[in-house]
């Protein structure tokens, strides 16, 4: 399956948007391709240093939620927080620039690798969990993966709008075996979560999208937290439970090929680095390898509503890898929750 193209910047767009900013004579302007197909984004080389250019559509965005992610962002740099520095505008001094239908960011470039699930081992899944704690501020962006309405709406939407999709054809009954699997595996998982008082958990600020993917290592450490764009309001296990999601899945080509089980050793390195600063409770403890699930399955149910796929791999094949890992994380449950 052909994965959707990728939105690029116009050479005019371009020097419209760098004429508002004060970068200096620019060296070299190079396609940075990472992250959303839809929001192209260019690594810049000039005289003032080397910088990396976002661009968002206006449609897809919550224009207050990106200048709250900025107002955090710039407070986490002014306590040594790894986060990059976001360069003003050079006429309003402003982190945002908008023009007609698009937002634009720049931020300062910084040194270093991303992060990839594949290639992180203990040590860097420790430090991934050490850097994951954050501060209690502003009310207003509250919400989540957990019991979320979204996502049953979304299972549930699958079988009558995405039947007829390649990745789907002839598979009718399957699916909606498969759907409802995951659909009370969801369930179930929630269920366990709210048994053990969830909802009476303090809310603090969370990134709320915590994978290698949004780190930048260099030798190893934890040289940048990128990517605040869903930061919100939650309970903090959360963004535990999802970043030891993310820093010990085996996921390595078709995932149909990817194992049942998750990387302990990372697992338990993860949640180590977190706890190193800030130990969980008993209860949110119970709550991690639950919380994973409900994690996985809404990281994946929007895009195969959407488009049928999750990526180049069809909706099909990553329902039934949902269900797999699903099953063997509440089976290992009492064990990851030591």
């Amino acid at each position: 399956m052909q994965s959707p193209q990728r939105a690029t910047f116009g050479t005019e767009e371009l020097a419209v948007v760098l004429s508002h900013y004060d970068l200096g004579l620019i060296e070299s302007i190079t396609e940075f391709r990472r992250g959303s197909r839809r929001s192209p984004k260019v690594g810049i080389v000039s005289e003032r240093g080397k910088f990396l250019l976002k661009r968002r559509s206006v449609k897809r965005v919550d224009i207050d939620r990106v200048y709250f992610a900025h107002k955090v962002q710039l407070f986490l740099a002014s306590k040594g927080f790894p986060a990059p520095k976001l360069i003003p505008t050079s006429n309003h001094g402003r982190e945002l620039l908008r023009i007609k239908d698009h937002i634009y960011e720049v931020f300062e470039f910084v040194r270093g690798q991303p992060g990839r699930v594949d290639e992180c081992g203990p040590p860097e899944a420790r430090d991934a969990g050490r850097f994951d704690v954050s501060d209690d501020t502003a009310r207003r962006f509250r919400g989540g993966y957990h019991d979320a309405r979204f996502v049953r709406n979304g299972l549930l939407s699958i079988g009558s709008t995405l039947s007829s999709r390649d990745s789907f054809a002839g598979d009718e009954a399957e699916l909606a075996t498969l759907i409802q699997l995951v659909l009370s595996a969801y369930d179930d998982a929630a269920d366990a979560v709210n048994h053990e008082g969830f909802e009476t958990e303090p809310r603090q600020l969370v990134h709320a999208d915590w994978h290698p993917g949004n780190l930048v290592y260099l030798n190893g450490k934890v040289a940048a937290v990128i990517d605040f764009d869903a930061i919100k309001l939650s309970q903090r296990v959360t963004d535990v439970a999802s970043g030891a999601l993310h820093f010990s899945i085996l996921a390595t080509g078709d995932p149909a090929d990817w194992p049942d089980q998750l990387d302990e050793e990372r697992f338990g390195a993860f949640l180590e680095g977190y706890e190193s600063l800030s130990p969980l409770r008993k209860a949110e403890r119970r709550c991690v390898p639950h919380l994973m699930i409900e994690a996985l399955t809404a990281e994946c149910v929007p895009p195969i509503t959407e488009t049928g796929s999750v990526g180049r791999w069809s909706g099909n094949r990553v329902l039934k890898m949902v269900r797999r890992k699903g099953e063997w994380i509440a089976n290992s449950a009492e064990r990851l929750s030591r």
